[in-house]
């Protein structure tokens, strides 16, 4: 299994909110990310907007493939879009750039 965690960063006066989609994410959203692998799934929010993404997948680039080809992916990729900054164009899901691991204690 792989382990992926990601850096992204919440708009400061959009925090509250960010909070909020999350408390209710679609169902459909959590079926299809079930479905495509992504396990184990948390967003970890600290107050001045950093976000730290964690998962467990066979495949990240696969996992991540198939979710490009679901259409509540691309819904939910639009809407949350305006809460980031620094995306420079991208969908949220296409900026999650994995970090390397240094240490794991399995």
């Amino acid at each position: 299994m792989q382990r992926v965690c990601f850096l992204l960063k919440v708009r400061q006066e959009r925090l509250d909110e960010y909070r909020a989609r999350h408390a209710d994410v679609w169902p459909r959203m959590r079926e299809a990310l079930s479905a495509a692998g992504w396990h184990n799934y948390s967003l970890f929010l600290r107050e001045d907007g950093l976000l730290v993404g964690y998962l467990e997948t066979e495949d990240f680039d696969r996992a991540r493939a198939a979710m490009d080809g679901t259409e509540v992916n691309a819904r939910w990729q639009a809407e949350m879009a305006g809460f980031f900054e620094e995306l420079d164009g991208a969908a949220p899901d296409a900026a999650m750039v994995p970090l390397t691991e240094v240490f794991h204690l399995p």
